[in-house]
């Protein structure tokens, strides 16, 4: 008692000569003090090192920690990603638990240690009583786990909660409804069920709501409509199901909305009059079971830049009035049963960048407006009922398409000269599923920026030519299902860009023997020349393809052994050989294919015992069957 009113008479000194403040910065109180040690003890980690200047007692004056002035309490804690003296952003790396004893700061208004990706622990359940003041909590990027306190709906004060990219878990609690406060609500990327709980109607000063890619169930809240001043709304990724409420016309103020990738059903609901939605321009409805039309009064929604329908039920024409949204650069409605053809006033969009129309049911022809769309970098039309018969030219005289996707719709004769000298270079081009005769052009070999080429599916009938060898930068080629002859070899030399290799159902002869005959890294994943005629030897240099998870080779005429190299294609999860003239035994290295999940080796003349160990023992018999000489697990046992 006398130490502490000996304290009292000090600071009354002091404060005289205007030194309280000095002191109030110097003294950390107790209690702190002690939450924040707390804190800093259950950190095993910290790659930033400011916590090691957490020392002594004036915990004011540490890293990321602020007082206020007047009483001296600790009312910020802010820990979030550093910059270096370079101005590089990094992220702070915390390994370590979120302590209980952080509810001891009572003064507490900020507590920002977000982007750890390392705090474990979960949220205080005395987090609503024991931070009154709380105005901004910010646990994100880190691996809390468990609920969400149904006490954290007493912080009256809190504006902002973001507890997104953790573990948490359990319903949202509806005590969330009491904090009027609230303007900003970050809760995706959990492991959060149940339903959206009415109460969230309620928060009428939230600006942004974002509960996206959790396991939320249920209908979204019919008075959505209330969030007067929401500006982003995101409950995508969950499993909603249910109409879209009616209400969600009113949202006045709403920029972004996105429902996709959940299981919504019914018609699109708005805008039902002028006026609604002024300010949305960006609007996500993909991946549901939307039905019935879209609304001709989509025109309404003036502001629209990025419009995504694709993958829903919908049917009917497009709507007319999408020519008024002259802002919008981005429209996707693939995937849907649209009908009738292509409306004229497509062409006023002046700004759109990509169109994407594929898997409907629209009719040709193509209007000729659609050459006002100077803008246009990707355009796909593939799998309607268009019957093109040909390109039309204008096609190819747009400034900025780059990529251009026109499969399964009934194109005819040869491959156009005139896409050779497009204004923009083509990097993707799809031609599948048409009725193409004729050779593979040489002028192929000038487009010199084209990463993926598909001219599957059709009857092209000529050998690969020379120039092709030329495409440097491509990543995938699919000529599969034509009538192509000659050798591989061309492709199989082709440089270190190729992921992706399908060349079956063809007439192919040779070029086996050049599986990595070059010097170069090579990147292939998938490589499929099934269904030709080839012959020969299975080289060694197979090997070089560290990268490859899909080989298939089947019903050819490939005889010798199976190579050993094969064994080190340790990325390798499907193995094709079935239907070959394969001879010898099974190598005993294959047992170090680990990722192996299909294999089929039947019809071949292979002997000996299958080599005994997982995963060739995993297979069924079927992997096997045609090889009288083969014995052993799964098939008989050998003599």
């Amino acid at each position: 008692m006398a130490f502490q009113f000996l304290w009292v008479l000090v600071f009354t000194v002091l404060l005289a000569f205007g030194k309280a403040n000095s002191i109030l910065s110097e003294v950390c109180n107790p209690d702190d003090l002690q939450g924040l040690t707390s804190f800093k003890s259950g950190i095993s980690y910290d790659n930033s090192g400011r916590l090691e200047k957490w020392a002594g007692l004036s915990c004011c004056q540490w890293e990321g920690i602020s007082c206020d002035n007047t009483t001296g309490r600790v009312t910020q804690i802010n820990l979030p990603g550093f910059i270096t003296q370079e101005g590089l952003v990094l992220q702070t790396q915390m390994q370590g638990s979120l302590s209980p004893s952080l509810t001891l700061l009572s003064s507490l208004q900020v507590l920002d240690i977000g982007g750890q990706f390392g705090l474990s622990g979960s949220i205080p359940t005395s987090i609503g009583q024991s931070l009154p003041n709380l105005q901004k909590l910010i646990l994100y990027s880190n691996i809390l786990t468990g609920p969400i306190p149904e006490s954290i709906g007493k912080l009256s004060k809190l504006e902002e909660l973001a507890l997104h990219e953790n573990h948490l878990s359990g319903s949202i609690p509806p005590s969330l409804g009491g904090l009027k406060n609230l303007k900003r609500l970050f809760l995706h990327t959990n492991n959060f069920s149940g339903v959206i709980p009415g109460g969230v109607t309620k928060l009428t000063n939230l600006v942004q709501l974002d509960l996206h890619a959790n396991s939320l169930s249920g209908n979204i809240p019919e008075k959505i409509g209330d969030l007067q001043t929401l500006k982003e709304l995101d409950l995508s990724e969950n499993l909603l199901g249910g109409n879209i409420p009616n209400s969600i016309s009113n949202l006045t103020s709403i920029s972004v909305m996105y429902l996709d990738q959940n299981s919504l059903e019914g018609p699109i609901p708005f805008p039902s009059s002028p006026g609604q939605l002024p300010l949305l321009g960006f609007l996500r409805l993909q991946n549901n079971h939307l039905t019935g039309k879209i609304p001709p009064t989509f025109g309404n929604l003036v502001s629209m830049e990025r419009l995504s329908l694709e993958n829903n039920k919908l049917e009917g024409e497009i709507p007319s009035s999408f020519g008024d949204l002259s802002s919008l650069s981005e429209l996707y409605l693939h995937g849907n049963q649209l009908s009738g053809q292509i409306p004229e006033s497509i062409g006023q969009l002046s700004k759109l960048i990509m169109l994407t129309l594929s898997n409907n049911l629209i009719e040709g022809p193509l209007p000729p407006q659609m050459s006002s769309l100077q803008n246009i970098q990707t355009l796909d039309l593939s799998f309607n009922s268009l019957k093109l018969f040909s390109i039309p030219k204008w096609i190819a005289e747009l400034p900025f398409l780059s990529r251009l996707y026109l499969a399964g719709c009934r194109i005819e004769g040869k491959i156009p000269e005139f896409l050779q000298n497009t204004p923009s270079p083509i990097q993707e081009l799809d031609l599948s599923s048409n009725n193409l005769t004729g050779s593979m052009p040489t002028w192929l070999g000038k487009l010199s920026r084209l990463y993926s080429l598909n001219l599957s599916r059709n009857s092209l009938d000529s050998e690969i030519p020379d120039s092709i060898s030329n495409l440097k930068y491509l990543g995938v080629l699919d000529l599969h299902s034509n009538n192509l002859s000659g050798s591989i070899r061309r492709v199989l030399e082709m440089g270190s860009y190729l992921t992706y290799i399908d060349l079956s159902n063809n007439n192919f002869l040779s070029g086996i023997e050049e599986i990595a005959d070059s010097e170069e890294d090579f990147e292939i994943r998938f490589l499929n020349l099934s269904n030709n005629l080839l012959q020969g030897k299975l080289p060694n240099s197979i090997g070089r393809f560290k990268s490859l998870q899909s080989l298939d080779l089947s019903s050819n005429r490939l005889s010798f052994g199976l190579p050993d190299a094969i064994a080190s294609l340790s990325s390798l999860n499907t193995l094709k050989l079935q239907k070959n003239r394969f001879t010898g035994e099974i190598p005993d290295g294959f047992l170090e294919l680990r990722k192996l999940k299909e294999l089929d080796l039947s019809d071949n003349l292979l002997v000996g015992e299958i080599p005994k160990g997982k995963p060739l023992s995993d297979f069924p018999a079927t992997s096997y069957k045609g090889n009288k000489g083969l014995c052993g697990k799964p098939l008989k046992p050998c003599m």
